[in-house]
Parts: structure tokens; C-alpha cells; sequence
């Protein structure tokens, strides 16, 4: 029975995020792109969107609506961040589609997961749930691989675990609210530090 609540809540938050989301923007320019990825970006995400840095997220590979409406909401100020806010201020919306669009375009590196306990654990919650504490799969929205769904949920395979971690630990203090329907907000409230740290590093090995 515990099962099937959460699978029930679930759908009921996810139809909210779809009724929620925004529609498809047009598509950027990749080449235009490139160019302000090579003069703004790259410095922190990568060149092609694959970051060296395990606090700066890997963006090669993800859905240019989602990269676009993160960067729609940095320079409005609805997503807080103190180094991407001056880093978009003056970017364009065609500027923001382009930059969308190349990293889109990236080919995603593979990674592979460090802590072989923590990714059992994390496997388990990623595609069951947590039933006792109404923790839903975050299969059901993102995928059983992390390619997540175009417009409605962002690819999370192969993200750095401490970027998936500082996420996780925002929507649960409410840092971070820019979430249709207060989806993650509600979930991440209901995480442990562990899980958190669990899901994390089970998602860093996704491909």
C-alpha cells in the first residue's frame, strides 16, 4: 500500500509540473552559442560542457528548454546563484537560446561512481523510492538512466555527485525554489543527509 501512495503522489506532482511547464523556445543558434560559451562559460562548465569541476555542473547533453529557462531565471533573479547572476546580466534572450543550444549539441562524457556502498543505496532509492518516508523513484520523472524528458525534467546522468548534493540541499532549505509545483522542494524536504549523499553518487555513475 505504502508503494502505491507514493507512486499516486508522484503522479499528482509530476501533472502539476507538466501543466506548469513553459513551452518549447525556439531554437538557438549553435554557433553563435559557441561563441559566448568560449568567452563567458567555458571558464567553469567546460569548453564543451563537460566540467573539471565537481561544483560547477556538466551541462553537454542537457535539454536546451530546461538550460534555457535556468538561465531565464539566474538573470531574473528567480533562481539565486551569486557567480552565474553577473554572468548572464548581460546576455540577451537570444544570447541565453544560443548558449542553450550548444551545450545541448555537447556529447556528455561518462563517469564513473567512487563509493560502491553509497551507489547500492542510492540505486535503491533512485528507482524505488523510499515508501516509508513517501520518497518517490526519481526514476518516475527522470528516467531509470538519467535521460530524464524533454522540456519537463533535466538529464541527470553522469552529474557530479557534490553538484547533485548542493541541489538536493537547496530545494530542501528552499535556496533553491524555481521548481514546477514545488516538486523537489517537497521530495528534498523529505530526504536524509545519507540518501542524499546515496542518490548523489549513484547518479554521477548514470550513463
Amino acid at each position: 500500500m505504502k508503494h502505491l501512495v507514493v507512486l499516486l503522489s508522484s503522479l499528482v506532482v509530476a501533472s502539476q509540473v507538466w501543466a506548469d511547464a513553459p513551452p518549447a523556445a525556439a531554437k538557438g543558434d549553435v554557433t553563435k552559442g559557441k561563441t559566448i560559451v568560449d568567452n563567458v562559460c567555458g571558464a567553469c562548465h567546460g569548453p564543451d560542457g563537460n566540467s573539471t569541476a565537481p561544483i560547477y555542473p556538466n551541462l553537454a547533453g542537457q535539454y536546451p528548454e530546461y538550460l534555457n529557462k535556468q538561465l531565464t531565471e539566474f538573470k531574473a533573479g528567480a533562481r539565486k546563484n551569486a557567480i552565474m547572476a553577473p554572468n548572464v546580466a548581460k546576455l540577451s534572450a537570444d544570447d541565453m537560446r544560443n548558449v542553450a543550444a550548444y551545450f545541448s549539441a555537447q556529447q556528455p562524457r561518462p563517469h564513473l561512481a567512487k563509493d560502491a556502498t553509497l551507489v547500492a543505496k542510492g540505486q535503491k532509492l533512485y528507482k524505488g523510492g523510499n515508501p516509508g518516508s513517501g520518497v518517490p523513484a526519481c526514476a518516475s520523472c527522470h528516467g531509470p538512466t538519467g535521460a530524464g524528458i524533454p522540456v519537463q525534467f533535466p538529464r541527470l546522468a553522469g552529474q557530479h555527485g557534490k553538484y547533485v548534493q548542493g541541489q538536493l540541499h537547496n530545494f530542501r532549505s528552499g535556496d533553491r525554489a524555481n521548481d514546477g509545483g514545488k516538486m523537489m522542494q517537497v521530495i528534498a524536504r523529505k530526504l536524509t543527509d545519507q540518501e542524499i549523499r546515496a542518490v548523489a553518487e549513484y547518479i554521477s555513475g548514470l550513463r
